[in-house]
């Protein structure tokens, strides 16, 4: 009976051993900071640091960046409006990835009643495929971190 108490308990680890029995080793990938994007900013903030934990850590946005994006906005022509989902933290920037360009250009997004002048850049996808939003520009519109917002895009 012992014997049998031993196999089982000496099979039953194997089981949870990666490598044997033929189970992959457990992968775990490193965390990969963004690439650079391309961007107008001539003097983008800065990647947040590799420590970065908090949303503080990892908004890296000047006040005179934050300042600007909610500046009274100048002559601009909606394009749509837009589900968006929170981008990549760690991508610097105030900005709004989307189908509804396709070029980088300056523009604007509206959320109930708050708006905030952003970047635009060109997702590669149809208009209705959805956004991401950068963690700043969610920051400035009030929106909730995992809400998905409706967005008025202009440029």
């Amino acid at each position: 009976m012992k014997q049998f108490l031993l196999v089982s308990f000496m099979a039953l680890t194997a089981c949870n051993t990666p490598g044997m029995f033929g189970m992959p080793e457990a992968v775990v990938p490193a965390a990969l900071p963004a690439p650079p994007g391309e961007t107008l900013d001539p003097t983008p903030p800065p990647p947040p640091p590799p420590a970065a934990r908090t949303v503080e850590d990892f908004d890296t946005t000047s006040a005179e960046d934050r300042a600007a994006a909610v500046a009274a906005p100048v002559g601009q022509t909606a394009l749509g409006t837009t589900i968006a989902s929170l981008g990549s933290p760690t991508e610097p920037g105030i900005w709004l990835r989307t189908g509804l360009v396709t070029e980088l250009v300056q523009g604007r997004v509206e959320y109930q009643g708050k708006s905030v002048n952003v970047e635009l850049r060109p997702s590669g996808g149809p208009a209705s495929a959805g956004s991401q939003i950068s963690l700043a520009a969610m920051r400035l519109l009030g929106v909730p971190l995992t809400g998905l917002p409706e967005l008025t895009v202009f440029r």
